[in-house]
């Protein structure tokens, strides 16, 4: 066994070090108490309730506004298809994997009526095929389909 060999440390370099990392710490606290503001007072009092619930209501309106305003920028749509995909055959086999064979089933359904470059399957859809958990997906099930110009497939319920 070979011994390590311990390095010495003497007391004044600790020392040392230790007043250099005090010396940044009340640095960084005199930097940081700079960049506090102070929040101004007020009392409860000065606002009336109809004053409040006024400055409510006109914040919840400008923000409707505003999501008003900024609409999804629309995407050319080349094709738009609606389809009753069969789901069926996903019921062979175990049956608790019923629901995961059925989105199988719809992607491999959509991309052979499709030719997608890529295929995106919405919140929607997917939450209906598990709706009833993974032991009974829908027999059937009707969606729409786009595509757009780049070859992107998604899938709505119909």
């Amino acid at each position: 066994m070979a011994k390590k060999k311990s390095k010495e440390i003497s007391l004044d370099d600790l020392e040392s070090e230790l007043e250099g990392v005090e010396e940044q710490e009340s640095e960084v606290e005199e930097q940081v108490e700079e960049e506090i503001e102070e929040i101004e007072e007020f009392s409860l009092d000065e606002i009336s309730e109809e004053e409040e619930i006024s400055e409510i209501f006109e914040e919840e309106v400008e923000e409707i506004e505003e999501a008003e305003v900024e609409e999804a920028p629309t995407e050319e749509i080349i094709d738009e298809r609606i389809y009753i995909i069969p789901l069926g055959k996903a019921r062979k086999g175990p049956r608790n994997k019923w629901a995961k064979k059925s989105i199988r089933f719809l992607r491999e359904y959509m991309e052979r009526h499709f030719k997608p470059e890529s295929l995106i399957i919405s919140q929607e859809v997917n939450e209906k095929i598990w709706e009833k958990g993974i032991k009974k997906p829908p027999r059937k099930l009707k969606v729409r389909a786009t595509k757009n110009i780049d070859g992107l497939v998604v899938i709505y319920l119909a």
